[in-house]
């Protein structure tokens, strides 16, 4: 199957620091990888270059075999440039979930949802609406399109914002830590849904530290070191076989605790 998504030598640096030091990726449709790394090591960067929230330093990002951006020049004096309309296409084609749920306080649940489709897509309000709805019910929160942010839970509204992320129709969803903020009872709730949206097939690149959930839902997981892919495999390969010394030694702080037992699982 050819890649839905590829990366090569993504490279970011701000000022002197060199965060990441050559990426290179190639991404499955249907596929979930996990990125596993301590902090610092460039995850979050890693999606936000992926999504052009942060601009790549250098490299290329390709969508369905498509450049991202037009290469100018020639030989050693060769890059490659982005005009606005280009990444606002992308982003919508790569949805993006964060940490902090970033929903827009003074609009219910149901506007929410609506406001990209409107104003970056263009659909029509009923449309729109209509879109919301299948993607609210998606998530079990029908039942709260009229409420207001603050009138949910911390697990609800990280759910909401999924649903906002999915009703722009995205080929590849990131997540970047989206049950870090969240009490531990309300974690559960969300990392169902995103083992729902699995199961339907969805592509998905998610930062996480729940080992556990990591074991059961991903199809490959990288460990990041120093801005680079320092390790990659099967959940079992990684978690449990690892062959870097760095990655034994992160996983070992967490391991003990949130991964199942092979030999029974």
């Amino acid at each position: 199957m050819s890649a839905i998504l590829s990366i090569k030598e993504m490279k970011k640096s701000f000022g002197s620091l060199d965060v990441l030091k050559g990426i290179d990726l190639e991404v499955k449709e249907s596929e979930t990888i996990v990125i596993l790394g301590a902090s610092g090591s460039g995850k979050s960067t890693m999606l936000r270059c992926i999504n052009f929230l942060e601009m790549p330093t250098s490299g290329e990002i390709h969508l369905n075999d498509e450049l991202v951006g037009t290469v100018r020049g020639k030989g050693e004096n060769t890059n490659i440039t982005y005009r606005e309309s280009d990444l606002c296409s992308l982003r919508t084609k790569v949805g993006m979930v964060f940490q902090q749920f970033n929903l827009f306080p003074h609009m219910t649940v149901l506007e929410n949802v609506m406001e990209g489709q409107v104003t970056v897509l263009k659909r029509k309000k009923i449309d729109a609406s209509n879109r919301a709805k299948e993607q609210l019910g998606k998530v079990n929160l029908l039942d709260k399109i009229d409420q207001y942010p603050s009138h949910l839970s911390g697990g609800q509204q990280q759910r909401v914002a999924i649903a906002r992320a999915l009703a722009m129709d995205p080929k590849v969803m990131l997540f970047d830590e989206v049950t870090s903020a969240l009490d531990p009872e309300l974690v559960g709730e969300v990392l169902q849904t995103i083992r729902s949206l699995r199961d339907e097939g969805m592509t998905m690149l998610l930062v996480t530290h729940e080992l556990g959930f990591a074991y059961h839902v991903a199809d490959r997981i990288l460990f990041l070191h120093e801005g680079q892919i320092l390790e990659q495999g099967t959940p079992q390969d990684i978690l449990f076989h690892s062959k870097q010394a760095r990655t034994k030694e992160f996983l070992k702080g967490h391991a003990a605790f949130s991964l199942p037992n092979p030999e029974t699982d």
